[in-house]
């Protein structure tokens, strides 16, 4: 059992010697604000929802400051990347780099990642969530979690070590929802 990014968020930046910043509630509704803390503090990896985000580009093309943000992760909601367009416009693709992840709460966070660039962004139709991150295997299945080829719609399944045990004292939702690795 586990609780979601709030694990990714602290021990990521102390279990690899960095500092980490705790941002106050009115600070984190105030795009402005809350990009001079990024500057001040000189942060350089940043989490966000794709529309927190969103408000801070709109922040950033008002008045950018000078950041020193290498890595920018989304998650928790679906990215458009058509919003992403401007943002590009103003910064190159590597400084800092933007990489969408998509996860759920039963993976303990993450499922798949996808580095974005400026002509990924331009040239995608929809979100892209990537491929899998190492602990974890992906399948795209139909009813009979049978694998359907690509292109054709089906559900996705995740399998692996990243894969919670269960909901706490819910064993009925659990035996419906946590099925096991047909593969």
């Amino acid at each position: 059992y586990a609780f979601d990014f709030s694990v990714w968020e602290l021990w990521g930046a102390l279990l690899h010697g960095g500092r980490l910043v705790v941002v106050s509630y009115e600070v984190s509704r105030t795009p402005g604000a809350f990009l001079d803390l990024l500057a001040e503090h000189g942060v350089t990896v940043l989490n966000q929802t794709p529309s927190a985000f969103h408000q801070l580009a709109q922040a950033d093309a008002s008045g950018p400051r000078r950041l020193a943000l290498r890595l920018v992760v989304f998650g928790g909601e679906a990215l458009r990347l058509s919003r992403l367009a401007d943002w590009y416009r103003r910064h190159p693709d590597d400084a800092p780099v933007l990489v969408n992840m998509y996860g759920i709460t039963e993976t303990t966070v993450h499922v798949t990642y996808q580095p974005l660039t400026r002509e990924l962004v331009t040239g995608a139709a929809a979100s892209v969530i990537g491929t899998g991150i190492p602990d974890l295997r992906t399948y795209v299945l139909d009813g009979a979690l049978r694998l359907v080829p690509p292109g054709v719609v089906g559900e996705l399944y995740v399998a692996g070590a990243g894969v919670a045990r269960g909901y706490l004292g819910r064993p009925g939702l659990t035996a419906e929802r946590f099925v096991a690795d047909p593969y």
